[in-house]
């Protein structure tokens, strides 16, 4: 897909706190731009500065503890009974989290409170940070007199639209040539349809639907284009086509024979042996994880509601892009239509600033520990990236 032409943006006013700017694009999948300060370069090359001979170098070796913020010694005014309470749940809290993700935190008791809490989370941000994967943040909760250790691990999905062709699938699928590894990628397609359920830009519930209807309404409204113009035709083929593809894409059979076509099949070209690798991880996706769909992990504005149950205000507003703008079947990536769309796209997007995102809480203050992780959509969303190119080459 010819996303490098294409980006879009997303404005970096934050409306919450709890914003966070957007990563760059992946390959040729579109990026939600963030916009910040740009910084120059003096054009003149600044003249060279060298310290004195004598001047030690032993500062550059020194390893500086975390610096203790004003605001964390406030709690120093507390009563002892409080902190020792609170440093007790702490380190319970920390143990489980430590046994959780199986790392080993610095012993920190013999520091005096409140430094032994910032240096061991100090400590516990950065192992988690260079060994887990999808770990986004921790959070220390003092919540009805207890503190504990909240984690939350969160998929990435690197700021990119998973906008998945069905035009050009139709296309493949008419060429005799590459007919088995078209049916290969409909297969996949049906795999993502059926049961991750990836919205349809043909669904009336769908996001892209109420973009393509109001791309209609455009043209119907402009009185010089007429009936035979060729962004009419685009958006003719567009639901004709996109109604076909629904009904080839929908149907249980190019699920239930999956794996015999995966395995009768033999790749002649480079074409045939990236469809053949692509198939085979969404074969085995859709066998680890028969019945889940890519928002099971997605919070309505990336907060679980048991957690803010005081702001219910918050869940009133829908303050981030949702999964299903950004994760969909449409039509092509090519043409008058596609450049409207992303257009269109930009001007929604532009009114957030954060995307939502697959994300698990895991709370470490003594109840059960969620197994949940986010293996399923770092492998779905691999295959989201892969099948856009594929299709868009």
């Amino acid at each position: 897909m010819n996303a490098t032409q294409n980006h879009i943006r997303i404005n970096k006013t934050t409306r919450r706190k709890k914003t966070e700017t957007t990563s760059p694009t992946i390959g040729r999948i579109y990026r939600l731009d963030e916009t910040g300060k740009r910084h120059f370069r003096n054009p003149k090359r600044p003249k060279e500065i060298s310290s004195d001979n004598s001047t030690s170098n032993g500062f550059l070796k020194t390893t500086f503890l975390p610096k203790l913020k004003e605001y964390e010694t406030e709690t120093t005014q507390q009563n002892g009974r409080k902190i020792t309470k609170m440093e007790r749940d702490f380190y319970q809290s920390l143990s489980r989290l430590a046994n959780h993700y199986g790392i080993n935190p610095m012993p920190t008791k013999e520091f005096e409170y409140p430094y032994n809490i910032t240096l061991s989370l100090f400590d516990v941000e950065k192992q988690l940070k260079n060994k887990i994967e999808n770990w986004d943040n921790i959070r220390l909760i003092q919540k009805e007199n207890k503190t504990y250790f909240i984690s939350e691990e969160r998929c990435n999905s690197g700021s990119n639209l998973f906008y998945i062709p069905v035009i050009p699938l139709y296309k493949i699928l008419k060429n005799k040539q590459r007919k088995k590894s078209a049916q290969l990628l409909l297969s996949v397609c049906a795999y993502l349809y059926r049961n991750a359920d990836i919205p349809y830009f043909r669904q009336e519930n769908s996001y892209l639907y109420w973009n393509y209807e109001m791309l209609t309404d455009w043209l119907e409204e402009d009185e010089e284009i007429d009936e035979n113009h060729l962004y009419k035709k685009e958006l003719q083929q567009a639901e004709i086509i996109g109604d076909l593809m629904e009904q080839k894409i929908s149907h249980r059979k190019n699920l239930e024979i999956f794996g015999k076509r995966l395995e009768k099949f033999k790749p002649k070209d480079d074409f045939d042996e990236e469809c053949f690798q692509l198939s085979k991880k969404a074969l085995q996706l859709y066998n680890d994880y028969p019945e889940e769909c890519y928002f099971r992990n997605a919070h309505f504005n990336n907060v679980p509601k048991q957690e803010n149950a005081e702001e219910d205000e918050y869940y009133d507003e829908e303050t981030v892009v949702s999964m299903d703008k950004y994760v969909s079947f449409f039509a092509d990536d090519k043409g008058w239509v596609y450049q409207n769309l992303i257009d269109c796209v930009n001007n929604e997007f532009n009114e957030y600033a954060e995307l939502q995102e697959p994300m698990i809480f895991k709370a470490f203050n003594g109840s059960d520990i969620t197994k949940n992780n986010l293996d399923f959509e770092n492998r779905l969303f691999e295959i989201l990236i892969q099948l856009s190119i594929l299709l868009g080459s």
